[in-house]
């Protein structure tokens, strides 16, 4: 019995009239049985009536309802009788690989036989394409990838990638996504191993990404061609971190710059391509020196550009941007792109964005933070002061701005990053620029100053709570303790003292910021000694921070790519000294 016919079947009425009875019935087909005719073997027993015809009427709410529980329980396990599938085992996986072979074999010999006559060759084009469909079966189970792979499937499907019929490419694209899917994957680690090192030989993100130029993101199913291509490769960097850089390496990085480069309305392939890059960019330096070469930190600029002055229209379009933040702050953190921002006029709409407090204004803050950074980001602090950039940062050090639910960003963080830009900009800047910047410190009765020494004791008080926290635990090794506290607000904390000591002991400062700090430190009741601990302490882990595209801290070396930083720690020990 087929599904239309449990479809319509109705239980049996308590009698038939005489009009009506008949000595033979018929079957769906319209064929005439005799009665007593035996029934098919297949056919489940539910009652002893007679079958309605194909046309006859299907199972209503009121039928259904006069079904007493025992004839709806059958009635269900028909239902899933019939459309249960085969399970599939290695055999008939394996006939389908070879289906899919011969498939393959007669299509490309019918399009060399008739290449200008696509009628001849459509036909052997549409079974190759149910034969790939087929293998869609394998994403169900994981346990048979290694067939897949010893059976040389991988092979015939990496071939059918370059099919000269997108649709057929399309089919193999939907495929390789169901059998990379994360979940997938974590079923059988062992046969997820397999598949990703077939998928990894066959260099998949190259043939992808030739793929994929030949796509029209315009029509839907190659649309959903590109973003499943993606997909993949999300997959499988996901699945091994080490792939991001090989798939920069076969074309990727370049792809998605070619595609956000493109004038073009916003889509969910511009966010997802924007979405990938931040991944490939997050922890490996050898992408991010690819993305400068490549001229990537112009094709971010130039995207970022249009949100100087315009909101996102929707939440998709405000996580490609921040998307495009995120990205433009991972290839910061590679020393050399930092001139290649200042070169493209980075420094210039950071500013201008910061000025119009739009949506991105976050976001620019946190850039101009990684900017500006280390000695590498010398002149771009310089840069700043030239623009008039201090008149737009130390009202927001004043008054942090506001944190986006959106983006996840809080004022704490926001705050966060305008200290680390001012410490930079003491750092970094020299001469006439650097004492506009302490003249800064001085405006409105030293309002910059009392506002340092309250962030201070802000600061200090949440570090004293978390020491005392940590000493009734005793288990923790040094490493842990360390990054207890810098989560507690560490890391912040010196940024602030080394700005304090910086402006009141350096032999540029002005007199006043040095007796204005040590009045506030008297009113408290506060000694000089709890600065110099924290800058010694500063001094003695240099290299050991370093920020994060979130704007957390991690022991990481922090002196950018290697570069010493003993200069500046015999810096800090001088101006102890002094202070």
């Amino acid at each position: 019995m087929n599904v239309d016919e449990v479809l319509n079947y109705q239980p049996a009425k308590p009698a038939v009239s005489a009009a009506n009875a008949s000595n033979k019935r018929t079957t769906d087909a319209g064929m005439a049985l005799p009665v007593g005719y035996p029934k098919r073997a297949r056919r489940p027993i539910l009652d002893d009536g007679p079958m309605p015809s194909s046309n006859g009427p299907s199972i209503s709410s009121a039928n259904l309802a006069s079904l007493n529980s025992e004839e709806r329980d059958k009635l269900l396990q028909m239902l899933e009788q019939e459309s249960s599938t085969v399970e599939l085992d290695e055999t008939s996986l394996k006939r389908m690989l070879s289906q899919l072979e011969k498939r393959i074999s007669k299509n490309q010999e019918m399009r060399i036989k008739y290449p200008d006559q696509p009628e001849k060759f459509m036909d052997s084009e549409i079974e190759l394409n149910d034969a790939v469909q087929e293998l869609h079966a394998v994403a169900t189970q994981s346990v048979l990838y290694h067939v897949l792979v010893n059976m040389n499937g991988i092979n015939l499907l990496m071939g059918l990638l370059t099919h000269e019929n997108t649709d057929i490419s399309i089919a193999v694209i939907s495929l390789l996504q169901e059998l990379t899917d994360v979940d997938t994957l974590t079923e059988s680690e062992e046969q997820a191993t397999m598949l990703i090192d077939a998928l990894a030989e066959q260099q998949i993100v190259s043939l992808l990404v030739q793929n994929m130029d030949r796509l029209d993101e315009n029509v839907k199913e190659e649309a959903d061609g590109i973003h499943n291509s993606l997909a993949i490769v999300e997959n499988m960097t996901e699945f091994r971190t080490t792939l991001c850089i090989d798939a920069c390496k076969q074309g990727l990085l370049t792809c998605l710059l070619k595609r956000l480069k493109i004038k073009a309305p916003f889509s969910s392939i511009r966010l997802y391509c924007s979405e990938l890059m931040s991944i490939l960019l997050q922890n490996h330096d050898e992408n991010r020196q690819m993305l400068g070469e490549s001229d990537g930190i112009d094709i971010l600029l130039q995207q970022l550009a249009y949100y100087k002055r315009h909101d996102p229209q929707t939440s998709e379009e405000f996580e490609y941007m921040e998307n495009l933040f995120s990205c433009l702050c991972s290839s910061l953190m590679f020393a050399s792109n930092r001139q290649r921002f200042l070169k493209g006029e980075g420094p210039h709409l950071m500013n201008i964005m910061l000025k119009e407090r739009k949506a991105s204004r976050n976001g620019a803050l946190r850039t101009l933070d990684f900017a500006m950074t280390g000695v590498e980001g010398k002149d771009n602090c310089q840069i700043i002061v030239d623009i008039l950039g201090l008149r737009t940062i130390f009202p927001l050090f004043m008054k942090p701005p506001k944190g986006h639910k959106r983006s996840g960003e809080t004022r704490a963080e926001n705050e966060e990053h305008v200290i680390s830009c001012i410490a930079s900009l003491v750092r970094n800047c020299n001469g006439a620029n650097r004492q506009r910047l302490l003249n800064k410190f001085t405006e409105n009765d030293h309002e910059k100053v009392d506002r340092l020494m309250e962030l201070h004791f802000q600061y200090f008080e949440r570090v004293k709570a978390a020491d005392n926290s940590i000493e009734q635990d005793q288990e923790e090794d040094e490493d842990e303790i360390y990054l207890r506290r810098l989560d507690a607000g560490l890391y912040t904390l010196q940024l602030i003292d080394y700005i304090i000591i910086e402006i009141a002991s350096s032999t540029t400062s002005i007199p006043s910021i040095r007796q204005r700090v040590l009045q506030i430190l008297n009113l408290r009741n506060t000694s000089i000694d709890t600065i110099k601990n924290i800058i010694r302490e500063y001094a003695n882990n240099l290299g050991m921070t370093k920020k994060t595209t979130s704007g957390d801290h991690s022991l990481t070396d922090a002196t950018s790519n290697g570069n010493s930083d003993d200069p500046h720690k015999q810096h800090l020990l001088d101006l102890l000294e002094k202070f």
